[in-house]
């Protein structure tokens, strides 16, 4: 049964509030008890108890009481706040009285992380979003945000997966096929094909190519080159063992002796055949780069367990090409992001302008006076179409024009200062990345990557809130 917020308060809770009654102006500090109050909002309880409800039919009414919605909220912001894993979560909340108190917790047992989890995934990233623009309603109701400014830019979040190289992969794909087979061979016992671990053999060619790749010159490519055809020799014998196995369990000849084996059986010969694409893909890539020279190779394969990764290339020094997926950050004023999104495939920045400006007036019901943003996003056409949907000033620079006229447009003191400001958004994205955790997603999958960003914003805006009205 789901239940908005715990309703009958322990005795433990009664003396400790007897004891220091004004324990939350002693010992809380500004920025905490800010969001205390915001996160009182009825809006957020009754958002999140809506949706833990649709996990089944009847949890308003049957079963045990679970975590109540308002503990399940303010868990997830705190985490995101301290940039916290579950396991640590746990551990903080149970032995800190103060975030047994934000968090509504109190005297109750604090649920594991195993529980958290859980909790966390009901929480898709349609409520994330739901909870986000509740928070940027907040801040324009405390008068922090009023949509005079707009401001934009990119970064790259990248996916928790090692750096990809073709024999890594190789290992990858060779590994997920093998302990899948043995799973299945567990469940149905000698029958059929016996499985072949060929792991050992696959690890020593990871070994000499890994030798290999550190010498240079035409002995050390040839070297790396028979040790790669070794090792695609081994993947391809270990593709046909499981080629053999997954026609045994279609043909019954695997077979689990219960009901509920078989069920798992065939959820795992469903996986194997999914891996067994992914390692052709693999497969594809690796001859076509190791052994033609093609190394623009179309839909690569980055990972085997996050099948959806880009790589990215943002100019950096210190991380030329980064692994993950490009992600817009839409800030007004005092640092409030307003609109964020993920994208399946990176699009060219300059097709991101006139979205943003729309989705800014979608959210304040008007246009920005001044939108300021990198040399990326400059086009002519721009220009035109962000002044004619009302943006008094755009602050966009042209850096390949050979115009005078241009040059001294852009020279103008407030186009000067927009850029000063614009320049605070790549701040933005590095408190985002190093306080909130958007420099690596913790979560699974495309739906993950959109919770983990999501909850990140959110804990930005209500430091960002906490800070401008508690000054």
């Amino acid at each position: 049964m789901i239940v908005p917020r715990y309703q009958q308060r322990t005795i433990y809770e009664g003396i400790y509030r007897t004891l220091i009654p004004d324990q939350r102006a002693l010992l809380w500090e500004q920025w905490l008890l800010k969001i205390d109050a915001l996160l009182d909002d009825g809006t957020f309880i009754e958002l999140v108890q809506t949706t833990l409800e649709k996990r089944h039919p009847q949890s308003r009414t049957r079963g045990r009481k679970g975590t109540p919605a308002e503990v399940v909220l303010r868990l997830l912001v705190l985490k995101h706040l301290q940039h916290w894993s579950y396991a640590t979560l746990e551990r903080e909340v149970r032995a800190n009285l103060i975030y047994r108190d934000f968090t509504r917790i109190g005297g109750e047992a604090v649920p594991d992380a195993k529980t958290m989890i859980r909790l966390g995934q009901a929480v898709g990233p349609e409520l994330v979003r739901q909870l986000h623009a509740r928070v940027v309603q907040l801040a324009r109701n405390e008068r922090v945000v009023t949509g005079r400014k707009l401001r934009l830019d990119t970064t790259v979040v990248e996916t928790n997966i090692h750096y990809p190289t073709d024999s890594s992969l190789l290992g990858d794909g060779a590994r997920v096929l093998t302990r899948t087979m043995q799973q299945i061979q567990a469940e149905v016992g000698a029958a059929g094909t016996a499985v072949r671990n060929r792991l050992r053999s696959v690890t020593h060619r990871l070994i000499e190519i890994g030798k290999a790749s550190r010498g240079r010159g035409a002995a050390a490519l040839a070297r790396q080159q028979a040790g790669y055809q070794k090792l695609l020799a081994i993947t391809q014998r270990i593709l046909g063992q499981a080629k053999r196995v997954a026609h045994e369990v279609r043909q019954g000849v695997k077979r689990a002796p219960s009901m509920h084996g078989q069920v798992l059986v065939e959820a795992l010969a469903q996986r194997l055949a999914e891996v067994t694409a992914l390692t052709r893909r693999v497969l594809a890539q690796t001859k076509a780069r190791v052994f033609e020279g093609n190394t623009h190779f179309k839909g690569k394969l980055l990972s085997f367990f996050e099948t959806a990764t880009e790589a990215i290339r943002k100019g950096k020094a210190a991380k030329p090409t980064e692994f993950g997926k490009l992600v817009k950050i839409q800030e007004a004023e005092h640092q409030i992001v307003t609109d964020y999104e993920i994208y399946a495939e990176r699009p060219p920045d300059q097709t991101l302008l006139l979205p943003a400006i729309a989705k800014h007036k979608e959210v304040f019901a008007r246009a920005p006076e001044l939108v300021a943003a990198d040399a990326g996003f400059f086009s002519a056409a721009n220009e035109q179409q962000a002044q004619a949907a009302g943006v008094e000033k755009v602050a966009i620079p042209n850096k390949q024009t050979r115009s005078p006229a241009r040059w001294a447009w852009q020279r103008q003191r407030w186009f000067k200062r927009a850029q000063r400001w614009r320049v605070g958004c790549e701040g933005r994205i590095s408190v985002l990345k190093r306080r909130h955790g958007l420099v690596r997603c913790r979560y699974k999958g495309p739906v993950g990557m959109e919770r983990w960003v999501g909850l990140g914003v959110i804990a930005n805006n209500l430091l960002a809130i906490a800070r401008v009205t508690t000054k």
